[in-house]
C-alpha cells in the first residue's frame, strides 16, 4: 500500500499517484479486480479492501463464501467468480428475538467528482419474508457532520444477485460509505455484498495544452465544455466553473429561501421541503442538489397516499422577452414509479410547446437537464411534474442564462412566426381526460378502459389506440411508446437516419448525427445534457401479460469499438429483477442485422429496456428500428408447429424457454457437452450451470397449456445428467389454475451417457382442465450439465419403468393382499422405516416400506408388491434393487420372477448385520414379457419393517459384487448420498474428449475412446483437505479377499499433494490399505490390494487434495473384487504394483514375472489379431441401423 509514500490527502482519491497505483489500495476498493478486469473495484477475493464491521450487536458482517452445507439458505455463489469458491461480505447472526442492525463501513475516501457512480451487487434472502415487512438494505455516505442516504433496496425483490447503482454527487471532503441492514425480530435476514465498483469518481487532472473551441480551462488546468460552466455543478473540481463573479449574469433559484420568481400554477402546487422533514420512504429524495445534504430545500410532488392516485404539480416562470439565447438548466429527481414524468414547456399567448419530457424511474439521483428557448414572442416557462403511484418527482437548482430577459408587459397576442423553433415531439403520457383514476381514454369514439388493459398485446379500444404506443413501431411517426430514461451524456432519440442534420438540442451541445444505412427514422444514440458518464437507457411502457412464445424482433446498427454495446433487458416489476435478454458488443466496425429477442411468458407489469453506449466524439453510432412484438398475446393458442414430440433438429417444436427462470436451456450441437442422441451429430437441448450467465438455480422448459386429453399418454425422452455437482431434473405437470405435480425426477450425476426416461400424462377429460408440461433443471452447484433429446409423445400409458426411485410415485408397482406396502418418506410417513431413503440420502426422500410387526404382518403372512410387465430388450437382464431390513425380527424378503403364468423364486433376504441400505441383484433370462414380485413374510416380531428403493433393470448379466468394467453402468459403485458430500460425485464417461470433463482418451477395458470408466476432476475439491469418495455396496466379512483395479492419474508434478486411497470402512472404523500420491500421467496403471475384514464392510476409493486445490483428473476402470480368492492365487495380475505390506523380494519377482507374461501375451495377441485383420481391442459394433428410436450414442 502506498509504495511511493504519497501524501495523505492524495490517498484513496480515485487517482493513481504511484506508478503501481498502490496509493489506491485498501480504500474500500483495490486498484483493480483481477477477476472482473475493472479498476477501483473490491471483489473481496483478496481480502476485505478495508471494509469494517461496525455493528453493535451479534448481527454483523464477515467475509465468507457460499456454504455448501446450507445450500439454499443464502447465495449459492459469489458474484465475481460465480461459484462457491468466490468471496463476498455477508451478514451472520445467531438466533435472536430482537431487532438488530448490521453496519459495514468503508475506509476514508478523499473527495468525489460530480460524475461519481457506485455500483455493487447484493443478495438478500431469509426466512419469514412473506410474513413480515421485507428488510431494506441502505447505502449512505458520511461526510462532515451528517449521514446522507444514497440508495435503498425496493420493497419487492426476487431471489438472486441484484445490482445497485448510487450517485453520491460532488463531495469536497473526506467521506465514508456505510451499508446497513436491519433484521426484524421475526425473520432471519441474510445479506451478501460483492463487486463494489467506483466509476468516474476521481477529479479531472490537468488537461491538454490547448482546449477546444467550445471549451474553457478550469483553474486546475483541465478543459471543460462551455455549457458546463455556471450550471450548478462543480465539474472542474476546484469550483472555478461555478465562480460567483463569473456566473453573476445567471439567475439561480435553489429554493433555499423561497420560490424566487417562480410561482405555482393550477389547482395543485409543488411543495417546498427538505429530506429531513420528508423522512426516508422509498422514492423520496434523500438530499437536495444544491448542498448535497438532508437540510437543503427542493420542490416535490408525490402520489396521493392510500389511493395511489397520481400527483400533479405545475410551476410557471415570469414572462420573458422573445429570444434565441435563453436557456434553462434544472436538476430533476424521478424515483419510485415507472409512470413518473416531468415536462418542460414554454407558453406564448396562443400556444404551448413541450420541449423536453423525462419519464419513468431514473433512480435515486439528481439528473441535469438543459433546454434552450428560441421564439419571436414573449413567453413563460412551464414545468409540470406527474408522480406515479408510489413515486415522487422533485426539482432543484433552476438556472436561467443571461439571455432570459424579463418582460414586464403582458404576453403578446401575435401568432408564432415561421422563424420560431418548432416544438420537439417527444413521448408523452396518455391524458386521463374524462376517465377516472386507473383508467385511460381511447383516442377516438371516447370511452375509457382500465390502465391494465393498455399495452397487453390485445386491442381493447375499438380503434386499437391502447396498443399504438407500446414499443412496436417503425419510428416514422414518433417514439412509439419508447421513453428515454438516461441520466448521463448520452440519450436515445428519434431521428431521420439519412439526413445530415443537427441534434434537436441547439446550442453548444449540438453535434452532427451519423449517417445510418437504412432510410427513414430510427431510435438512435445522441449527445445529452446529463452530468453522469453512463450508458443511455430507454424503456417501453408497462407491458403484459405475455405468452410463452412472445418475442421482440428489431433491426439494429452499431458502429463502435469494443467498449461500445447494445443490450436488451427485461425489467420485471413483480420480482424487482432485471433479466438480460440480448447483447452485442462493438467490433471496431459497423455491425447490423435483425434479431429475435425472446421475452417469454411474463405477468404484468414488465418493461423492455434498451441500453446503449458509444463514443459520439469518435464517429461511433448505434440505432434500432422496426420493432415488432410477435406471438405475445397471453390468451392466444400456440403458434404453428406445436408438437411435443421433438428431436430438436429443426428447432424446439412446441417447447419454450421459461424466460423468468434464472438460467436457460440452450439449443445446439454440443456446447462442449458431447453429442446428441438422435444422430450423434445433431441438435439437443442442454443447460450449463457453470456458464457466466447461469447465476440462478432453475431453468424451465415449458409448453403452452394443452387441451384436455380423453386418454392417458406416455411422454418418453432421453436425458443426460453429468458432472460432480449437477442437481435435479424434474418433469412436471401443471393444471391451469396453479396446481403442480411432479411426474418424474432424477437427481445427481448419471454419467455422460444418454438414459431414457418416461412418464404417463394423465387424462384430464372429466375435469376439462388444460395442462402444461415442463422440464425443470435445478442445479446443486456449478460443475455439471443436463441435456434433453428425442421427446416422443404416444397414446396410452407407459410400460414398466426400467428405473424407479419412488420419488414421484410407485412406478406402477402394485401392492396386494391385506398387508399393504406404502410409499413414504421418513419425514412424513406413518409407518416405521429407514431414517433416509437411498436415492437422496435425506429424510424427505421416498421409498416403499411394509411393517412386519406381528400386529401388521403376523408370522407367515405375506405382503406382496408386483411390478408392471417388463419387455425384454436382451436375452439376459439384470434386476438390481436396494433393501433395508430392521434389526428387530424383520421377517424375510422373497423375490419372484413371473412369466407366462409361471412363478419362480430367484432370491431370499432374511438377515442383515446392519440396519442400512444393501444392494441386491439377480440375473434374469426371460423369453417374453416378465414381472417381478417382492413378498415380505412376517416372522412374528413385535416391531420390524422391510423397505425397498432404487429398482433398476438393465441389459446383460449382473456382475459380481464390487466388480465392474463400467461399460453398462456403475455396478453399484456410487458417491455418498450424504448431502454434505453430494457436490463431490465421481463421474462416468467414455474416452470421447469433452471440454468440461477431461480424462483419459481411452478406457482400459476396450482400449478405445468408446470404452467407459469412472473419473473425478480434482478442480472442484478446493481448499481444506476435502475428499471425493466412490463407495462399493456393502460386502460380507472377508478373511482372504482381493481387490484388483486399474487407475489413471493425470496430475502435474508440482501439484503432487493429491492422493488416491483405498479405504475399508466398517463398524469398527476406517483403514487405509493402499495409497498413491498424484503424479504426471503414465497411462493406465494396475494395482492389487489384499482385503481382510472381520465384519461387513465397504470398499471406498478416496481422492483428496490435502491442503491446496489443484487441477487434474483421476480415473478408475476394471475393478475386480474376489471374495474367496486371495491375491496369491494364479489369477492374472492387473498391474505392476501391489499393496504395501508384501515382502520386497516377492513384489519385485511378481512384477518382473507379470511384465514378461504381459509382453508375451501382447506380442502373441497382436500377431493373432493382425492375421485376422482386426484392430486391437475393437469393441463390438451394433448391427442396428442408426435412427431416431433405436440407437444410443455415448460420449
Amino acid at each position: 500500500v502506498n509504495s511511493c509514500n504519497s501524501a495523505a490527502e492524495k490517498l484513496c482519491n480515485f487517482i493513481c499517484d504511484c506508478s503501481d497505483c498502490s496509493d489506491e489500495n485498501q480504500c474500500g476498493y483495490l486498484r483493480g479486480s483481477a477477476v472482473l478486469g475493472t479498476p477501483f473495484t473490491c471483489d473481496f477475493e483478496e481480502g476485505d479492501c478495508g471494509w469494517r464491521d461496525v455493528s453493535t450487536s451479534t448481527y454483523r458482517w464477515v467475509r465468507g463464501q457460499a456454504n455448501l452445507a446450507a445450500w439454499g439458505t443464502g447465495p449459492h455463489s459469489d458474484h465475481s467468480v460465480g461459484t462457491n469458491l468466490g468471496w463476498f461480505m455477508m451478514t451472520v447472526s445467531p438466533p435472536a428475538k430482537t431487532m438488530a442492525t448490521a453496519w459495514l463501513r468503508s475506509p476514508g475516501m478523499q473527495e468525489a467528482a460530480a460524475t461519481c457512480e457506485i455500483r455493487a451487487w447484493y443478495h438478500l434472502s431469509g426466512s419469514g419474508f412473506n410474513q413480515t415487512k421485507r428488510p431494506v438494505l441502505h447505502l449512505a455516505v458520511a461526510h462532515g457532520d451528517e449521514v446522507v442516504g444514497l440508495w435503498q433496496s425496493p420493497e419487492h425483490g426476487g431471489e438472486g444477485w441484484h445490482q445497485l447503482v448510487a450517485y453520491p454527487g460532488r463531495i469536497t471532503e473526506q467521506f465514508q460509505l456505510i451499508f446497513s441492514l436491519t433484521q426484524p425480530p421475526t425473520c432471519e435476514a441474510e445479506l451478501a455484498l460483492d463487486d463494489i465498483t467506483f466509476r468516474n469518481c476521481g477529479l479531472q487532472g490537468p488537461g491538454r495544452q490547448q482546449c477546444a473551441e467550445e471549451e474553457r480551462r478550469c483553474r486546475e488546468g483541465s478543459c471543460l465544455a462551455l455549457h458546463r460552466f455556471c450550471d450548478g455543478t462543480d465539474d472542474c473540481g476546484d469550483g472555478s466553473d461555478e465562480d460567483a463573479d463569473q456566473c453573476k449574469s445567471f439567475t439561480l433559484c435553489s429554493f433555499e429561501q423561497d420560490l424566487c420568481s417562480w410561482a405555482g400554477a393550477g389547482q395543485t402546487a409543488w411543495e417546498r421541503n427538505t429530506s429531513l422533514s420528508l423522512g426516508s420512504a422509498y422514492g423520496i429524495p434523500t438530499r437536495d442538489h444544491t448542498t448535497n445534504s438532508r437540510a437543503g430545500f427542493f420542490l416535490h410532488v408525490g402520489s396521493t397516499l392510500g389511493t395511489g392516485a397520481r400527483g400533479i404539480a405545475k410551476l410557471e416562470s415570469q414572462i420573458f422577452q422573445a429570444t434565441n439565447s435563453c436557456s434553462l438548466v434544472l436538476y430533476c429527481h424521478l424515483h419510485g414509479s415507472a409512470t413518473n414524468s416531468l415536462s418542460i414547456s414554454y407558453m406564448t399567448s396562443t400556444t404551448e410547446h413541450m420541449l423536453r419530457e423525462r419519464t419513468g424511474d431514473l433512480g435515486s439521483c439528481w439528473v441535469r437537464e438543459r433546454v434552450e428557448f428560441s421564439t419571436r414572442e414573449s413567453f413563460r416557462v412551464l414545468i409540470e411534474g406527474v408522480a406515479g403511484s408510489g413515486g415522487t418527482v422533485a426539482i432543484d437548482d433552476l438556472i436561467l442564462s443571461e439571455g432570459c430577459v424579463s418582460e414586464k408587459a403582458p404576453l403578446s397576442t401575435s401568432l408564432r412566426s415561421e422563424g420560431d423553433s418548432p416544438p420537439i415531439t417527444l413521448p408523452s403520457h396518455v391524458g386521463t381526460g374524462p376517465c377516472a383514476a386507473g383508467e385511460v381514454a381511447c383516442e377516438s369514439g371516447g370511452g375509457c378502459i382500465g390502465a391494465e388493459l393498455g399495452c397487453d398485446f390485445a386491442e381493447t379500444c375499438a380503434d386499437g389506440s391502447d396498443e399504438k404506443s407500446c414499443g412496436a413501431t417503425t419510428f416514422e411517426t414518433g417514439a412509439g411508446g419508447w421513453h428515454d430514461a438516461s441520466v448521463g451524456r448520452l440519450r436515445w432519440a428519434v431521428h431521420k437516419a439519412t439526413e445530415h442534420t443537427h441534434s434537436t438540442l441547439t446550442g453548444p451541445l449540438s453535434q452532427p448525427l451519423r449517417v445510418f444505412p437504412c432510410p427513414g427514422a430510427v431510435l438512435a444514440l445522441q449527445a445529452a445534457e446529463g452530468q453522469m458518464v453512463a450508458a443511455a437507457r430507454a424503456r417501453t411502457p408497462l407491458l403484459g401479460p405475455s405468452g410463452p412464445a412472445c418475442t421482440m424482433e428489431l433491426s439494429y446498427h452499431i458502429r463502435s469499438g469494443p467498449q461500445g454495446f447494445l443490450t436488451i433487458n427485461v425489467v420485471d416489476h413483480t420480482t424487482g429483477t432485471t433479466y438480460l435478454a440480448w447483447h452485442t458488443q462493438g467490433h471496431s466496425n459497423t455491425t447490423k442485422g435483425r434479431v429475435s429477442v425472446p421475452l417469454g411468458e411474463r405477468s404484468r407489469p414488465f418493461q423492455v429496456e434498451l441500453l446503449g453506449l458509444v463514443d459520439l466524439r469518435d464517429s461511433e453510432s448505434a440505432a434500432i428500428d422496426n420493432v415488432e412484438f410477435v406471438q405475445c398475446l397471453s390468451s392466444a393458442g400456440p403458434p404453428g408447429h406445436t408438437e411435443l414430440s421433438c428431436n430438436f433438429e429443426q428447432g424446439m417444436c412446441g417447447w419454450y424457454q421459461d424466460q423468468s427462470s434464472d438460467f436457460k436451456w440452450l439449443h445446439g450441437t454440443g456446447q462442449g457437452q458431447g453429442s446428441d442422441h438422435t444422430t450423434g451429430s445433431g441438435y439437443f437441448l442442454a443447460v450449463d450451470p457453470s456458464a457466466a450467465w447461469s447465476r440462478g438455480q432453475r431453468a424451465q422448459l415449458i409448453t403452452y397449456y394443452q387441451e384436455p386429453a380423453a386418454a392417458q399418454r406416455c411422454l418418453s425422452f432421453w436425458y443426460r445428467l453429468a458432472g460432480p455437482q449437477i442437481g435435479t431434473l424434474n418433469l412436471k405437470l401443471r393444471l391451469e389454475g396453479g396446481e403442480e405435480t411432479v411426474l418424474w425426477t432424477q437427481r445427481g450425476t448419471q454419467g455422460s451417457i444418454w438414459h431414457q426416461g418416461q412418464a404417463t400424462l394423465p387424462s384430464t377429460s372429466p375435469q376439462r382442465y388444460r395442462v402444461r408440461v415442463a422440464f425443470e433443471a435445478l442445479r446443486d452447484r456449478f460443475l455439471g450439465d443436463m441435456a434433453l433429446d428425442d421427446l416422443v409423445l404416444t397414446e396410452g400409458s407407459c410400460r414398466a419403468k426400467p428405473s424407479c426411485s419412488f420419488e414421484v410415485d410407485t412406478c406402477g408397482l402394485v401392492p396386494s393382499g391385506q398387508h399393504t406396502w406404502l410409499r413414504q418418506s421418513n419425514s412424513t410417513g406413518s409407518t416405521a422405516g429407514p431414517a433416509a431413503d437411498h436415492s437422496t440420502g435425506t429424510a424427505t426422500g421416498h421409498y416403499m416400506v411394509v411393517s412386519t410387526g406381528r400386529a401388521s404382518l403376523p408370522a407367515g403372512h405375506v405382503g406382496a408388491l408386483t411390478s408392471q410387465l417388463y419387455q425384454p430388450s436382451a436375452p439376459t437382464q439384470c434386476l438390481t434393487f436396494w433393501h433395508q431390513l430392521s434389526t428387530e425380527t424383520p421377517g424375510s424378503l422373497e423375490v419372484f420372477m413371473e412369466q407366462s403364468g409361471e412363478r419362480r423364486k430367484v432370491m431370499t433376504v432374511s438377515t442383515v448385520k446392519r440396519s442400512t441400505w444393501h444392494r441386491a441383484h439377480v440375473t434374469i433370462q426371460p423369453n417374453g414379457d416378465w414381472q417381478v414380485t417382492f413378498e415380505a413374510v412376517g416372522a412374528g416380531g413385535a416391531h420390524g419393517y422391510i423397505a425397498l428403493d432404487d429398482l433398476h433393470v438393465s441389459d446383460g448379466a449382473c456382475p459380481k459384487p464390487a466388480s465392474c468394467d463400467f461399460e453398462q453402468d456403475m455396478c453399484g459403485w456410487s458417491s455418498p448420498s450424504d448431502p454434505l458430500l453430494h457436490s463431490f460425485a465421481w463421474g462416468w464417461k467414455s474416452g470421447v474428449p469433452l471440454a468440461k470433463y477431461p480424462g483419459p482418451e481411452q478406457d482400459h477395458t476396450l482400449g478405445t475412446k468408446n470404452g467407459h470408466y469412472v473419473h473425478f476432476d480434482t478442480t472442484v475439491l478446493g481448499l481444506g483437505g476435502t475428499t471425493a469418495r466412490l463407495e462399493s455396496q456393502h460386502l460380507p466379512a472377508a478373511a482372504d479377499a482381493c481387490l484388483r483395479f486399474w487407475y489413471h492419474m493425470d496430475i502435474p508434478e508440482h501439484l503432487s499433494c493429491g492422493e488416491l486411497r483405498v479405504v475399508l470402512h466398517s463398524t469398527a472404523g476406517q483403514r487405509t490399505v493402499w495409497s498413491m500420491t498424484g503424479h504426471q500421467s503414465r497411462g493406465w496403471q494396475g494395482s492389487v490390494v489384499p482385503v481382510r475384514s472381520p465384519s461387513e464392510f465397504q470398499i471406498i476409493f478416496e481422492m483428496t487434495t490435502q491442503r491446496w486445490p489443484m487441477e487434474g483428473t483421476v480415473a478408475l476402470d476394471d475393478i475386480v473384487y474376489s471374495a474367496r480368492e486371495g491375491c496369491h492365487s494364479s489369477r492374472d495380475v492387473p498391474g505392476e504394483e501391489k499393496s504395501s505390506g508384501t515382502p520386497v523380494a516377492e513384489v519385485v519377482l511378481s512384477l518382473l514375472l507379470a511384465i514378461i507374461v504381459l509382453a508375451l501375451l501382447a506380442a502373441g495377441g497382436w500377431y493373432w489379431l493382425k492375421q485376422r485383420g482386426v484392430g486391437s481391442r475393437t469393441p463390438a459394433e451394433s448391427s442396428t441401423p442408426q435412427g431416431f428410436d433405436n440407437i444410443t450414442f455415448r460420449d
